[in-house]
């Protein structure tokens, strides 16, 4: 038997809000209908306006949200866990601490065990060499890091370990496209698997988009991600932009993705701006 007060329907609701906000909810049963009331759990022994009694409810099942509440590593060590990690498409990525090693894989199976929606899990051990990829090592779930990230109705193929990809600009790349105008040219310096070209392509009318890279896997991802979300003003290319730029029409507006590096481009990308015409430079600074 588990105390609980019964509650007209129709305030149900706004009771059980109440009682979350006091910590007065007993999370470990279940709130059962009565007719025209509801049968709410409590972890007190009165409430105001309501007459606390006992009734036979159902056992509440709790699903953990947080895979620090179930990964299973010392005590002492608990404070080391990561508080962030990324996730793009069903892959999640994060960096495990040193102090955490040996646990990594109880770690990423924690993940998967909390996160249905996460198949493979990666620790990062960071962005290196030119074509800034990710180099990673699989420690819990199956399949490879090739996988389809969505966002604002278009689906991008990736695969971290071959190309860069930040899934933290989904927001930044729907912010940019909603500026383009109809017949824009635009150019992509820096495109990697062309995520900025595709969502603009899906919620913008540009005339043409070139996305430029270094790397030869990321023009095969381009060239799929425009294929998939049929965007035919992509055009995928591979190469140093700083050159291959030269060899493209001027441009209305000119997207520069790489933080560390993006001002030494910038003379490049104003040599071929029309006039009025805009860059969205990302770069990493100090606070000062």
């Amino acid at each position: 038997m588990v105390r609980c007060i019964r509650v007209l329907k129709r305030d149900g609701e706004s009771v059980r809000t109440r009682l979350v906000s006091e910590d007065l909810l007993d999370l470990d049963s279940k709130i059962r209908a009565d007719g025209d009331y509801l049968l709410i759990p409590v972890r007190c022994d009165s409430y105001p306006g309501y007459k606390v009694t006992e009734e036979d409810l159902e056992v509440q099942e709790h699903k953990a949200l947080d895979y620090t509440e179930v990964v299973e590593v010392p005590d002492e060590l608990r404070q080391y866990l990561p508080s962030s990690f990324d996730i793009v498409g069903d892959v999640a990525m994060l960096k495990v601490p040193d102090e955490l090693t040996e646990y990594r894989h109880q770690i990423g199976e924690a993940l998967i065990k909390v996160n249905r929606n996460i198949r493979v899990v990666f620790h990062d051990y960071g962005v290196k060499g030119d074509f800034r990829i990710r180099e990673l090592e699989k420690i819990a779930g199956e399949g490879s890091s090739e996988t389809i990230h969505k966002e604002f109705g278009v689906k991008l193929y990736t695969d971290p370990s071959k190309v860069y990809f930040n899934p933290r600009l989904s927001s930044e790349r729907a912010r940019i496209a909603k500026l383009v105008k109809d017949g824009e040219t635009i150019i992509d310096m820096f495109a990697g698997v062309a995520p900025f070209g595709t969502v603009i392509g899906k919620l913008a009318d540009p005339k043409v988009i070139y996305s430029i890279d270094l790397n030869p896997e990321a023009e095969h991802f381009a060239r799929l991600n425009a294929e998939k979300n049929h965007i035919e003003c992509i055009v995928p290319m591979t190469g140093d932009s700083s050159k291959v730029i030269y060899d493209l029409p001027m441009a209305d507006r000119v997207i520069m993705n790489l933080p560390q590096i993006a001002d030494r481009f910038l003379g490049f990308a104003m040599d071929r701006m029309n006039h009025g015409a805009y860059a969205h430079m990302y770069k990493i600074i100090e606070r000062d």
